[in-house]
């Protein structure tokens, strides 16, 4: 019985030895069988080439790393292992150095560009923006680049920063605010007017022993140097509930501009721009609260357009037009 056991035992193990060795023999004969692939030249070819004759030719891209080159643009491949000319099976790796591109750079004329083009430009070419000064210029028009430095045409090293002087258009005029406490909102507008400044947001507070309707505050205080376009924010003596439209009838020369915020949660940045005669001043730059209204008092006798921005969005549009 025992040795019947193990002569079957004996036929068992054959039979799978048998068998093992059989499949390996096909499996090495089947990979002979297969024909090599072999390796194209890649170096000099760009990322986008060398991924696709790879792919079509059953191989696999393997990027080891990027360094600059002086001779190699860049994306384009440096090095390939293995060579080419190389026969290798379907489905093995090449690796690759990709070019990053001369690792020093011709510096770029940005003068008379706009600060978005010159900093395009300094992005592509693997530059960056250090310092950004603003100067007042009676020829280069506002946010264009007057300076830079290093200068037009040296090389200088990629990642290296520019600094920049940017104009700010043509300098503005500068007066004395004038005192507007105590006088009513059609002469404080007018006022304001005549000094070349900007009525801006009019708000409400209420002092019994003064009289209704006359300026109590203003934004900025009275003798302080204010540039040309400055908006003035004035605050007035009255008592809540009475809606400024009405007051606003019996006021000539002003016209009202109003917008209230949305529902919701968070706060949200508003602007509103007044573009005048091709002159654009903000007359409001703040965040607020969801559901807050915008009162602002816009000169009539100009042609004028009115824009309220949300988050740098715009969301309304108002003209004005000249009496």
């Amino acid at each position: 019985m025992i040795t019947r056991v193990v002569k079957i035992s004996v036929l068992v193990i054959a039979f799978f030895a048998v068998f093992g060795l059989s499949a390996f023999l096909t499996l090495t004969y089947i990979i002979k069988r297969e024909d090599p692939i072999v390796v194209p030249d890649l170096v000099g070819k760009d990322v986008v080439y060398t991924l696709k004759i790879l792919t079509d030719i059953g191989l696999n891209t393997k990027v080891k790393r990027s360094e600059y080159s002086s001779d190699i643009p860049e994306d384009h491949v440096i090095f390939q292992d293995p060579k080419p000319g190389a026969e290798i099976r379907r489905g093995r790796d090449i690796r690759v150095i990709i070019s990053k591109g001369a690792k020093t750079v011709l510096m770029p004329n940005l003068q008379g560009l706009s600060i978005q083009q010159a900093r395009i430009i300094l992005e592509n070419n693997g530059l960056c923006q250090r310092e950004l000064s603003r100067i007042s210029s009676q020829n280069i028009k506002r946010d264009d680049i007057i300076a830079q430095t290093p200068n037009p045409g040296v090389m200088i090293l990629r990642g290296e920063c520019v600094n920049l002087l940017v104009s700010i258009g043509v300098q503005a005029k500068a007066y004395q605010m004038p005192d507007l406490q105590g006088l009513s909102i059609e002469d404080a507008i007018f006022l304001i007017e005549l000094n070349n400044l900007l009525p801006g947001k009019i708000t409400s507070k209420f002092y019994k022993e003064k009289p209704q309707n006359i300026i109590v505050d203003q934004e900025t205080l009275a003798g302080h140097r204010v540039i040309e376009g400055h908006i003035v924010n004035l605050v007035r003596n009255r008592k809540s509930g009475r809606g400024l439209q009405t007051y606003l009838n019996d006021v000539k020369g002003v016209n009202l501009f109003r917008y209230r915020l949305e529902s919701g949660f968070l706060k949200s940045r508003i602007r509103v721009r007044l573009n005048s005669f091709g002159v654009s001043n903000d007359l409001l730059d703040d965040f607020m609260k969801p559901d807050e209204e915008i009162w602002l008092l816009i000169p009539k006798g100009k042609d004028a357009t009115v824009f309220l921005y949300k988050d740098d969005v715009i969301v309304k549009s108002q003209v004005f037009d000249a009496w």
